[in-house]
């Protein structure tokens, strides 16, 4: 085990990395296991953008690894047949025929790979984040992959997208696929460096869960991140004319000191149970915004995958625009894997 430390109570964020050695006993492994990810049904609605065809790469590159059946689904406001309904803007042409779609669709996943899949093309009509949420209910989906920029052209998650309509409404894990993220090869995909947040709620609980099955399958790291949001606008960490010994300094120093002691044995205290013979365990407590510290941790780290809960310790709804995950969703450098406590 080791410590590693920034520069010593600077203003600058800094983060405490532990590092839990491998251990020999198998046993405890099976023993410690709680959750055995295996998606049945993998959903991936796509709109034939860019960002929604590579999320379709790593829809194919899961449902290869897990075996699973594949649904493609793209939504139109109506079909030809049907006409324009009245809340909805035909400007830009005639609405397609689901036949039309459908070649589209399957166009798409054997563009992806998919053509040797369990794998199914679905057009429906309607509003995109309603149909998209109804159809992961009544499949049911066990993993929802979506792309988070559409063919509006905006390079980023835009408040009441339909991206962050349907992770609002979904309760099965959502995984969402930057334009950042690269390629999926046509070949399982292996997350070999994850990076979970936690900030101990019931639903980052299971994100850990997900992390720490998903690094075991690929033999990989899974780097454990609490971020200390430790804000005080009183608080010194420099000497000045106003404190000759120093006394407030070192008092400032001393509380911060202590929560983030607090903040790493809690940490600590969450995964030293968990089994490191299949993957490497590390530990890392951040003094800063949480998702500028997961942000940052990514990039330094060049995590494959983010995975984090889907509501806060407060229960409160992280998908809301303003919020952490919110942030990280929309400007992460890989894909994020969102999971719910139920």
């Amino acid at each position: 085990m080791f410590f590693a430390y920034s520069p010593a109570w600077s203003t600058r964020p800094f983060c405490v990395a532990i590092q839990v050695a491998p251990t020999s006993s198998m046993a405890i492994v099976h023993e410690r296991r709680s959750v055995m990810l295996q998606f049945d049904n993998v959903l991936c609605p796509i709109d034939f953008s860019e960002t929604s065809t590579r999320a379709l790469t790593y829809a194919t590159a899961l449902a290869r690894w897990y075996d699973s059946h594949l649904e493609v689904l793209h939504v139109v406001p109506a079909f030809e047949h049907d006409g324009p309904p009245a809340h909805f803007d035909t400007a830009g042409g005639a609405w397609p025929s689901r036949e039309q779609v459908i070649v589209e669709i399957e166009g798409a996943i054997a563009a992806a790979g998919a053509g040797d899949l369990k794998s199914r093309a679905l057009a429906q009509e309607g509003r995109a984040h309603e149909i998209i949420a109804c159809r992961a209910q009544a499949l049911p989906a066990d993993l929802l992959v979506m792309g988070t920029h559409g063919r509006s052209g905006f390079n980023r998650l835009l408040l009441g997208s339909v991206t962050e309509k349907v992770l609002r409404q979904v309760t099965c894990p959502a995984l969402t696929v930057p334009p950042a993220a690269p390629h999926a090869a046509e070949k399982p995909v292996a997350f070999k460096k994850i990076l979970c947040a936690t900030d101990y709620s019931p639903s980052a609980l299971k994100a850990l869960q997900y992390a720490l099955d998903l690094g075991r399958q690929a033999g990989g790291c899974v780097t454990v991140l609490y971020a200390l949001e430790y804000t005080d606008p009183d608080e010194v960490l420099e000497p000045s004319v106003f404190d000759p010994c120093h006394r407030v300094v070192a008092e400032s120093r001393r509380r911060r000191q202590e929560l983030c002691d607090h903040a790493r044995r809690r940490l600590h205290a969450l995964v030293a149970q968990e089994p490191t013979t299949w993957c490497q365990i590390e530990e890392v407590v951040a003094v800063d915004r949480a998702y500028q510290a997961i942000l940052r941790q990514a990039e330094e780290a060049t995590a494959d995958l983010i995975v984090m809960g889907a509501q806060g310790a407060g229960g409160v709804e992280l998908m809301l625009y303003g919020s952490n995950t919110h942030h990280v969703v929309r400007t992460a450098p890989c894909p994020v894997l969102t999971v719910r406590a139920a």
